[in-house]
This record gives C-alpha cells, structure tokens and sequence, in this order.
C-alpha cells in the first residue's frame, strides 16, 4: 500500500471509485475534491493504492484551509476523507492514517499537526480516528452539515 499526489493521468483510478450517497453525508467526492484541487495550490489530492487499485481518498489541505479547525500555523487539513465503497472494512483507511504522519514530514516538513473535522453523528469514523491517534480536545467547527467535532494528531 501506498500514498501518491493525485496526477492529472490518474483519472481514470477516480472514475473507477466508488462512493454511495450514504458516505456522502460526510464527505465530498473525489471528483469534486479534485476540482477544488486544480483551483487551489494550498489544496493536495492524496490517493491510497494497493496495488495499482485506488482504495482511499482525501485531501491534504495547508494554510487558509486550517484555520477555521486550528490556530497551529504548522497544521494540515485533512478533508474529504472517504473509503471505496467496495473496499470498506479491509483496514484501508486505518492504514492510509497510520502512513499519513511520515508522508507529510516526507513532503511538507514543517507541519507538526494533523487536523481534520468529524460530523458529530459519525461515531464509526470518530472511532478510527481515536485509534489512529487523533484526540478530541474539545473544539467544535462548522462543517457542511451543520456541527462538527475537530480532532487532531500532532506528528513531532
């Protein structure tokens, strides 16, 4: 398993990605991140393979993207986190979490935080995120949906 930059060739991986209407409750497609992307130098698509099989998708977010989550300069969003439908329960999005830390000190070497924001009623994601070292301190922040508990991970 692997963390790449999303590559204007790599296309054709996220139009083979799955993702239902059930996960996108909580999350953006791939297809709009990455439109987003291409509009914002501060904004990097992340993609999870195994193999030659896109499996997990986020983006890494710096700057302007983290201040409404975080008041650390030196901390990155991650957003539009989400699992292919067909490849959920594997363990993949554990393991994209568990690799993140070392793929950003690898490519943005001053970054010391990881932050992302969770929808409140999703309890399953809140749960991976505990386990992957993520810890709610308590701060809360607007999301799409309405309320969303921010959690985040200090990586040195």
């Amino acid at each position: 398993m692997k963390l790449k930059f999303y590559e204007e060739n790599d296309v054709y991986l996220i139009d083979r990605y799955t993702i239902t209407e059930d996960q996108l409750r909580y999350t953006m497609s791939p297809k709009e991140s990455i439109e987003l992307v291409k509009q914002d130098k501060n904004r990097h698509a992340i993609l999870v393979l195994d193999e030659d099989k896109l499996v997990t998708f986020f983006v890494l977010h710096e700057n302007e993207g983290v201040k409404p989550y975080s008041s650390n300069e030196q901390a990155i969003l991650i957003r539009a986190f989400s699992t292919d439908y067909y490849e959920q329960g594997k363990g993949y999005a554990k393991a994209a979490l568990q690799f993140l830390p070392d793929f950003v000190l690898e490519h943005f070497p001053t970054i010391n935080e990881l932050v992302l924001g969770v929808n409140i009623p999703n309890t399953a994601a809140q749960s991976l995120y505990k386990k992957c070292g993520f810890v709610d301190e308590g701060r809360l922040a607007t999301g799409l949906n309405g309320e969303i508990k921010v959690m985040s991970r200090y990586i040195r």
